[in-house]
């Protein structure tokens, strides 16, 4: 089975797709907290949906992607996709 996606490694790519200084609210518990409320749009989290695409072998369709508004959601998304996979 491939290797679930955590919040640390979320995180890591989070910060990635929005550089050093845009990620900088993304310390702390993050779960539950709105994507918009951390400082990304919609353009960051296609970039993070690419990635994840990209690094996990899982398919994020854009619309789904657009939908998503939390770490929490997208953890749930990616996990998903990864155990369907297996």
């Amino acid at each position: 089975m491939a290797t679930l996606l955590t919040i640390d490694d979320l995180r890591r790519i989070l910060i990635e797709c929005a550089g050093e200084s845009e990620g900088s609210g993304l310390s702390g518990d993050i779960l539950d907290i709105r994507f918009e409320t951390i400082g990304y749009d919609s353009l960051a989290l296609m970039e993070t949906a690419a990635r994840l695409e990209s690094r996990y072998d899982v398919a994020i369709p854009d619309d789904i992607a657009a939908r998503v508004d939390t770490p929490r959601e997208l953890l749930d998304l990616v996990n998903g996709a990864l155990a369907e996979a297996a």
